[in-house]
């Protein structure tokens, strides 16, 4: 499995896959950071009550999920979890099967 990681084309299409993933993350922030100012204007001129910090807050924490899932970071379960998980997993398969 490892030949197959090292693979100058199976790089390259994990870079380009990633390169889009996170050409989709700017374009969600930056449609995001209008419409925050948007979404500020319209309450300014509308009502007292700051009912923009709704969508702001809601729509900001899908942001930071897509951040997440673009860059790799999850706090809770780490970088390398789910792989762990599977080795520890199919490790105690392995031990289970010999006895």
């Amino acid at each position: 499995m490892k030949l197959l990681e090292n693979n100058p084309q199976e790089r390259y299409l994990r870079a380009k896959k990633q390169v889009e993933e996170m050409k989709g993350f700017y374009a969600h922030l930056s449609i995001y950071v209008i419409f925050v100012f948007i979404f500020i204007w319209i309450n300014y001129r509308t009502t007292s009550f700051p009912w923009a910090l709704f969508p702001i807050v809601g729509w900001g924490l899908g942001v930071l999920g897509h951040a997440a899932s673009t860059f790799n970071f999850f706090p809770f379960f780490g970088r390398d979890w789910e792989q762990r998980k599977i080795k520890e997993i199919m490790d105690k398969e392995e031990s289970s099967m010999n006895w």
